[in-house]
């Protein structure tokens, strides 16, 4: 994935599912104290792809929310997205 200057991704062909990975980052940046330590790596799998994100310090437990119900959301969203992308995905918050 490549960051622009601005802090914004670059949409290109380059990245698997380049709109499920844009969402991403828009959504999780939104959410975190540190937007600029945010980082959504793209891991092929077998048959799904998988979007790791890590974020700063202190920023996981706004990512995850209660009960884990921020990260489900912010699961659905993506899955949504990356229907556009005609791509499974799957998204892993890495500690």
């Amino acid at each position: 994935m490549t960051d622009a200057a601005d802090g914004t991704v670059d949409i290109d062909n380059e990245i698997p599912a380049p709109i499920a990975t844009a969402v991403l980052t828009h959504v999780v940046r939104s959410l975190v104290d540190d937007a600029d330590a945010v980082r959504v790596r793209p891991v092929e799998g077998r048959h799904r792809l998988k979007l790791e994100v890590t974020v700063g310090e202190g920023d996981l437990g706004r990512v995850i929310g209660r009960r884990g119900r921020t990260a489900q959301s912010i699961r659905t969203v993506v899955r949504a997205a990356a229907t556009r992308d005609a791509v499974d995905v799957d998204v892993d918050f890495v500690d």
